[in-house]
Formats: C-alpha cells, sequence, structure tokens
C-alpha cells in the first residue's frame, strides 16, 4: 500500500493501515527543502515538517507484527521533493495493490494519478477530491485508460480501479451534528437508498425510538455539559456502535443513531430551469416601486382610454398619443375640446411623477446588481444562528449542510478568495470577512446572540483562541471545535468544561473521520458511505456473500455481531442479471430496472451464495470481515 499526502490525513489513513489491517505501507510525504530551493521557513514548509515528524513518531509506534508476512518489514517513509511518475516508482506503486492520493491540492492529485495508471494499469487508486463533478470524470478517464491498457481485464476489476473520496463529505454531518439536534445522512447504493437519523430519547426515563434498527447509542455525556465527551474513549459510557438489544433497551436517556428508512431509490430526472426563464423583478426592485410603477401604469391605462373616447380616433393612436403627451413632446391641445386639453395637462402630470420613480427604479437595480457580488451583512435583529468560523473545504461543505436544514448561519472568513465565499455570496448567507482574532470580528458576527460556535479552520491554536474569545463574550454557548490532536482535544474540552460547567463543548477531527473511509477502499472493500458518530465513524459497504463464513449460510439476524457489523438489506438479484444491469447503458430504461431486495426486516432469510448484501460495519468489523473472506471481489466504489 502506498499513501501520498502533505496533510495530517497522510498519517492517519497509514496508521489505519498498518494497525487494524496489517497492510504493508509506504508513505510519500512532501520533502522539507528541495536541492535548488534557498533556505527559507515558510508556511507550507513548517507543515511539511511537522508532517514528516508527525509520520515517523507514529510509525516508530508500531510493534511487531505476528503476521510473518510483515515480519522485519517496518513502515517506509519516503521524502520527495515533487511527486512525479520517478517518485512513484521509487515508491513501488508498479508492484503495489493501492495507492492512496490525499494531497490537500487536487491538480496533484490528479496528476499522480495519471501517472500512477500508466505505471500499473491494475492499480487501486482511492483519490481525495474536493470537486465531485470533476471526481466522476476523473473515475472514468482512469478506467477507460486501465482498460485499454489491460484488454483481458475482468469488469470487476476495473469497476474497482478507482475511488473518488472526500474527507469534507464524510466529516460534514459530524460536524454539523454538533449543533444542530435531529441530522440526517443517506447512503445511497444501485436501487438502495439508505437514511440514518439522530434521535434523541422521549425522557430521562426512556429510550430514543430505535427505528428499523438502531446503528449506534451516543455517549451518556452527548446532552449532559457535566459530563466529559472530549475524545473517543473519554466520559462515563463512551458511543456503543452497532449494539444488541440489550444494549439498546439498557440505553435509556441516551440519544441514538438509527436507520430510518430503506427504500428502492429512484433515478435522478435532469431539474429544469424554468425560474431562469422570468425576470425576477422582486429581488430588483423594492415593493414600494413596484407599486408606484404598477399604479402610474394604471393611470397612464385610464388617459389612454379617455383619449380614445373624446378624441375618436383608433386605440393604436390613442395609445400613441398618451404617450407623446407623457413624454411632453406633443404640440399643445390650442383649440381643441376643452376634454382634450384637460386629458393632456393630466398625462403630462402623471409624466412628471414618472420621472422620479424611473430613476429610483434604476438606482435600485443597480445596488441589487451590486449587492449580488457582494456579502452580506449579519441583520441587526439576528439571534438563534450558528456562527461557522473558516470557510475552507471543509467549512464549505458544513455551510451547504447547515443551509440545507435552513439553519440561520453567520460566517466569519479571514481569506476574501477562500474556498467557500462564493458559495456563501450565492446563497446569501451573511458573512464577515476578518481575522477572528481582531476584535470586533465576532461581535459584527452577532455571537452574543448566537445559538452555537463552530470553529472549523486548519488551525487548532485559531479554533482554540477563537472559542475561548466567544465564551469571553458568552459563557453559555455552544462550542464545537475542529481539533487534529485527540489527546489534545481532551484536555481543551475539560479545560473548558471546569472553566462553563453549564456549556456544551464538541470537538471532532477531519481525520479521524474519513480516513477508515479511505483505509476500507483501499483494501477493496465497496465502500458506500461513512457515517459519523460523535468522534467515531461507522461504515456502509456492500459484499458479496459468496464464499464469506460469517455471511454464507447464515440468517439474517445469525450473520449480526454486535460491535462488528451489521446486515442492513440483501440483493438477491442472480448475479448474470446484475452483471447485464451493470453493462446497461444507466440512461436507458432506468425505471424499469427493480432489484430484487430483501430488507433487514426478515431477520429468518437465509443468505445464499448469489446474494450480495449492504451492512454497517465498525472500522474492526471490516477488517474482521476481510481476513475472513480469502479472495475477495470488488465491485463499482463509489465516494
Amino acid at each position: 500500500m502506498v499513501v501520498c499526502g502533505d496533510d495530517a490525513l497522510a498519517e492517519r489513513l497509514g496508521t489505519e493501515l498498518r494497525e487494524l489491517y496489517r497492510a504493508q505501507v509506504t508513505i510519500v510525504v512532501p520533502a522539507t527543502r528541495t536541492a535548488d530551493e534557498p533556505a527559507r521557513e515558510g508556511g507550507g514548509r513548517m507543515r511539511a515538517a511537522a508532517l514528516l515528524g508527525r509520520v515517523q513518531a507514529a510509525m516508530g509506534r508500531f510493534a511487531p507484527s505476528d503476521d510473518d508476512s510483515l515480519a522485519g518489514q517496518a513502515p517506509r517513509v519516503l521524502e520527495a521533493a515533487v511527486l512525479n511518475e520517478e517518485t512513484l516508482t521509487e515508491a513501488g506503486v508498479a508492484r503495489a495493490d493501492a495507492l492512496a492520493l490525499v494531497h490537500d491540492d487536487d491538480e496533484t492529485n490528479i496528476r499522480a494519478a495519471l501517472a500512477a495508471r500508466r505505471l500499473n494499469p491494475r492499480l487501486r487508486l482511492v483519490i481525495r477530491l474536493f470537486d465531485r463533478k470533476l471526481g466522476q470524470h476523473l473515475a472514468q478517464l482512469l478506467d477507460q485508460a486501465a482498460a485499454l491498457a489491460q484488454p483481458g481485464l475482468a469488469a470487476e476489476g476495473l469497476d474497482s480501479s478507482t475511488t473518488i473520496l472526500s474527507d469534507a463529505d464524510t466529516a460534514a454531518p459530524a460536524l454539523a451534528a454538533t449543533a444542530v439536534a435531529g441530522t440526517s445522512k443517506d447512503v445511497q447504493t444501485d436501487g438502495l437508498l439508505l437514511r440514518a437519523v439522530e434521535r434523541r430519547p422521549r425522557g430521562r426515563d426512556r429510550s430514543a425510538d430505535p427505528g428499523l434498527c438502531t446503528l449506534a447509542i451516543l455517549s451518556s455525556s452527548n446532552n449532559d455539559p457535566s459530563d466529559t465527551e472530549g475524545s473517543d474513549t473519554s466520559g462515563q459510557e463512551e458511543p456503543l456502535l452497532l449494539p444488541d438489544d440489550a444494549d439498546v433497551r439498557a440505553a435509556v436517556g441516551r440519544g441514538s443513531v438509527v436507520l430510518d428508512n430503506v427504500t428502492p431509490s429512484e433515478p435522478a430526472l435532469p431539474r429544469r430551469r424554468l425560474a431562469a426563464r422570468t425576470l425576477p423583478l422582486g429581488s430588483l426592485f423594492s415593493r414600494q416601486v413596484r407599486w408606484t410603477l404598477a399604479t402610474l401604469a394604471v393611470c397612464v391605462l385610464g388617459l389612454a382610454l379617455a383619449t380614445w373616447a373624446t378624441t375618436e380616433s383608433r386605440p393604436l393612436r390613442a395609445g400613441y398619443l398618451t404617450m407623446l403627451d407623457l413624454f411632453a413632446i406633443d404640440e399643445p391641445a390650442i383649440g381643441e375640446p376643452a376634454a382634450r386639453q384637460i386629458i393632456q395637462l393630466l398625462t403630462g402630470f402623471v409624466g412628471l411623477l414618472l420621472l422620479p420613480v424611473l430613476m429610483a427604479a434604476a438606482l435600485e437595480a443597480l445596488g441589487t446588481f451590486r449587492s449580488a457580488s457582494a456579502l452580506r451583512r449579519p441583520p441587526r435583529g439576528l439571534s438563534g444562528h450558528i456562527v461557522l468560523l473558516g470557510l475552507g473545504k471543509i467549512g464549505t461543505r458544513v455551510l451547504a449542510r447547515l443551509h440545507e436544514m435552513g439553519v440561520p448561519v453567520v460566517c466569519v472568513e479571514e481569506n476574501p478568495e477562500a474556498r467557500g465565499v462564493p458559495l456563501a455570496r450565492r446563497l446569501r448567507v451573511p458573512t464577515v470577512i476578518g481575522d477572528v482574532r481582531d476584535e470586533g470580528v465576532l461581535e459584527a458576527a452577532k455571537v452574543h446572540r448566537s445559538h452555537a460556535f463552530l470553529a472549523l479552520t486548519s488551525l487548532d491554536t485559531t479554533n482554540l483562541e477563537a472559542a475561548l474569545y466567544a465564551r469571553s463574550v458568552k459563557p453559555d454557548l455552544q462550542v464545537s471545535l475542529r481539533l487534529y490532536d485527540d489527546a489534545f482535544a481532551t484536555a481543551v474540552y475539560r479545560t473548558l468544561r471546569a472553566a462553563h460547567p453549564l456549556a456544551l463543548t464538541r470537538s471532532r477531527s477531519v481525520t479521524s473521520l474519513s480516513a477508515p473511509a479511505f483505509a476500507g477502499a483501499m483494501m477493496g472493500r465497496q465502500i458506500l458511505g461513512a457515517i459519523p458518530v460523535e468522534r467515531r465513524v461507522l461504515l456502509f459497504a456492500e459484499l458479496d456473500v459468496a464464499g464469506h463464513p460469517h455471511l454464507e449460510g447464515r440468517t439474517v439476524a445469525g450473520s449480526f455481531r454486535a460491535g462488528r457489523w451489521r446486515v442492513l438489506a440483501v440483493d438477491s438479484t442472480l448475479p448474470e442479471v446484475r452483471r447485464a444491469e451493470a453493462a446497461a447503458d444507466p440512461e436507458e430504461d432506468e425505471r424499469e430496472r427493480q432489484p430484487g431486495l430483501t430488507w433487514e426486516m426478515q431477520p429468518d432469510y437465509v443468505l445464499r451464495p448469489t446474494d450480495r448484501v449492504v451492512l454497517a460495519a465498525t472500522r474492526q468489523g471490516m477488517a474482521e470481515l476481510l481476513d475472513a473472506q480469502p479472495t475477495y471481489s470488488t465491485h463499482v466504489l463509489r465516494p
């Protein structure tokens, strides 16, 4: 296994592969200094040095493995100034089973993926990309390159060759859940949609509604500020993944994550943009201007009808005369009937009133176009909102999720060119541009009237400093921090709890939430998605039953192992039909293709070798499933 990265995700992923899956890992990290570069310190250089130190420290903690194939093979750390074809060759990509490209820069990952595909067409690629649409096109391109390089490559091997994942998409639900209760997460595969929701207990002495099944029981401190929830292992009762019935009954007064719905998914239909064909007058002009223009238009119409009735002209000529009188470009009605003279005077008076109204409308439209390209300021009476600090990759995804949930948000970002600023502008989300450490920035975001504060920058110290300042402004503010180190998160939490015992404090690590999904994809599992549960992750995967000792010949209920895995759905479609559907054009007869799905609610169903199951598994459970299956096949890996 080869991992290439320039941030904490590379170290987490290497640790996950080595400790959990007992794989031989080579980690490629940026060099602290190139040969032709002057000796100067910078943010990128300091980050590379810090990453190298963390990787070496993590690799040094590994104990000798009991696996003879790994005896004497220490994890390898390779420094490279540029991630090119020569570097990949030195890292052993030509002989590797899988390559993970987890650089923070999408372009670096794409260049390396193209080079790696040329070196090893059968290589399993796991690529970290923020742009979803670009990821889909890249996966198709790399799979086509693998098919051309290996004409005899099996369809299963081709489908599993490229996986596009995003750490931001994996971590965003967990970060949003720290500030908003009742969040949900959808996991989709071919013909199947699974929805997991977080539910609170209906009372202190009652349990939460279990739904179809309980996927996880939240820690006892999830709703209690006096308890400890700062890390994976802290707290009186830590989160419990995939509990059995006895654990669910005993979880009185604790929240839970349940499987709320399992339904056949319908094909996504293209959205019709009918609204784009109409002029958005409501956004261009204020209500007063619109009503004034409508009133003047009615007056002009009445005058045109009066001109038609008094002059006995044709309707078109009467309208023409009215417009000439309106703009004062007609001859005076001297010598004409008195009715005509009166109508001309009234029409000229309406024209005088129309000129300032048209000027006001033009100025309002200009101001609307200007404000459309500018960021919206927080309104004066805003309260009960969420202050979101940081509009990088993670903050952008969290902002989009909170907006979908209808939660009012005010963003704070130091860099006006940050990735999430265009999204905030498009969604009309109030945004404050400024350094959060400067006085008055958080006050401008109305943090003293906010419901929660989310600190999601990539710097632990900035997040901590902002949280401390926000607590000084509002001591009972609910605070959630993005922190890398779990021990540091525990220490921070305990300090904040001691200073503010009645305020909720949460911390999450993006790398620890996303690393299990990347590792599972590298090991060949068909990872459908990952649901964060506090600081842990529950993986959803799709596996073939054939040859698996933990699945084949067992009932759905009998295959369940508490704390390891649970079968959620069974696809009983015959393999030849499944292969024909996979080879068919997805845009043709999509509605007629219905997979034969048997829900988990049928616990007595016996799993057959031709079945395929969708299951939820913990990190340890996924590793056990991999070890128990002598030869495992893979299919379409989905982000």
